[in-house]
């Protein structure tokens, strides 16, 4: 049988599909960019045909279905990382959470959710029977491996990534061809603190270093004040439309690497049409599961590796709080332990947590004399190195308690650092400055 004939056999409607899934199932989805919303909005529309069947992924663009009133005792969901529209269902008990090192999410689907069914969205086929996992290769690839039902949304939307995101088409049970455009996270203006972090954050990143960014403001903020580096390096569990114009341009020619040079590596993309439409076919850009790309010691084994990083609070001690705010779940780990350690273990590598200096429009200081009552440390204070604000850059790294204390001093706002000193004082004993 031709890979045609075995293709267009394995073609189902969505009701066709969903009804592979069985009661007290567990069902693992793609995330962001990548997630199987048509098949998921079937899927919920159909819920009084089940019972029982527990939802899981991480990171929900839009709205979570799986947490409304009338499908409880039908679905529940259990998330890797809150979102705003599941936060206060995770808070109230409604939804779940698993707290994990973006690394190992992989390993903890496969030895402790155990899911029986995988969904996913690809590209179509190309001429000789490869899909691509397109924007999300993550945790999900390696569900093709072990779930004993793996269905897969076919989209002309979405991207063909190269690496580890090309599967043949028979390594899936079912395909439903639905096209619809991706949800798509957009680029915001970017605001004169964001500006100054990224100026900052900039300043520690050289000639042919290897980078890793997030998304959002700062980073994209980072993006625009390496327009006049060389040879940059990009190894990023994932990446916004921030980069794009630093390859087109060859600031990141990825030619400096000591592993896979001359590609660009990520484990999944988070952008708009413009990433998307970069990535389509790029033989330069390689997409690689999360156990490999997010690994401590691989990313290490890339000299000068430079990571950047964000948080919501960090205390005196340089304690890094970057997902909870008191017992309320506000995202997830992610990366950043796995990528903070990376950098750290590379030759010539450093990591770097970037911030606001305030919150609340002001109102509320991110360096705080202790954290708040009930919030989990995300990165801990040995592994912490340059703090960067808008007021400036602290390397904490090999650093008294003293001199971490007085150098996060130095980068808060303002108007917090006399409260800041009064702590200083009743700690210590004796003056900040």
């Amino acid at each position: 049988m031709s890979w045609k004939e075995d293709y267009r056999a394995r073609l189902v409607s969505a009701e066709d599909a969903i009804r592979q899934i069985h009661d007290g199932d567990t069902v693992v989805t793609s995330f962001g960019c990548g997630e199987p919303m048509a098949l998921e909005r079937v899927l919920c529309e159909h819920y009084r045909d089940y019972k029982d069947v527990q939802i899981t992924n991480m990171l929900i663009l839009g709205e979570t279905p799986w947490i409304r009133e009338e499908v409880k005792g039908h679905f529940s969901y259990h998330s890797f990382f809150a979102s705003a529209s599941n936060r206060a269902a995770i808070a109230d008990g409604t939804a779940d959470f698993t707290t994990c090192h973006f690394y190992e999410i992989p390993a903890v689907l496969r030895d402790v959710v155990k899911p029986r069914v995988s969904i996913v969205s690809v590209s179509p086929p190309d001429e000789n029977g490869y899909v691509s996992l397109g924007t999300n290769v993550d945790y999900i690839e390696s569900t093709l491996e072990y779930c004993e039902v793996k269905i897969a949304q076919v989209n002309k939307f979405m991207p063909r990534t190269h690496g580890k995101a090309m599967k043949h088409v028979s390594q899936f049970d079912y395909f439903v061809p639905i096209d619809e455009p991706l949800p798509e996270v957009p680029s915001v203006p970017i605001s004169d603190v964001e500006r100054a972090i990224g100026k900052n954050c900039a300043s520690l990143i050289h000639d042919g270093d290897c980078i890793q960014l997030g998304i959002g403001g700062i980073p994209n903020a980072i993006c625009e004040e390496l327009k006049h580096k060389k040879d940059l390096g990009l190894h990023s569990e994932m990446v916004g439309d921030g980069v794009v114009d630093l390859i087109r341009s060859g600031v990141i020619n990825n030619a400096k690497k000591q592993h896979h040079q001359g590609k660009g590596i990520l484990g999944f993309a988070f952008g708009t049409k413009k990433l998307f439409d970069f990535l389509d076919n790029n033989p330069d850009i390689e997409m690689h599961p999360i156990e490999y790309v997010n690994y401590p010691p691989f990313i290490a084994e890339n000299d000068n590796m430079v990571s950047v990083n964000s948080c919501l609070q960090i205390d005196l001690q340089g304690q890094v709080v970057a997902d909870t705010i008191g017992l309320t779940q506000f995202s997830g780990v992610g990366g950043q332990v796995d990528f903070v350690r990376g950098a750290t273990m590379s030759r010539g590598g450093r990591s770097v947590i970037a911030m606001p200096s305030t919150a609340r429009n002001n109102t509320v200081s991110r360096i705080v004399p202790t954290i708040t009552e009930n919030s989990a440390i995300t990165t801990t204070r040995n592994d912490v190195n340059f703090v960067v604000t808008e007021y400036g850059i602290a390397q904490l790294k090999g650093r008294t308690m003293k001199d971490r204390a007085r150098a996060l001093i130095g980068i808060a706002h303002p108007d917090f650092r006399e409260m800041l000193c009064r702590a200083f004082a009743e700690r210590f004993g004796e003056a900040a400055f």
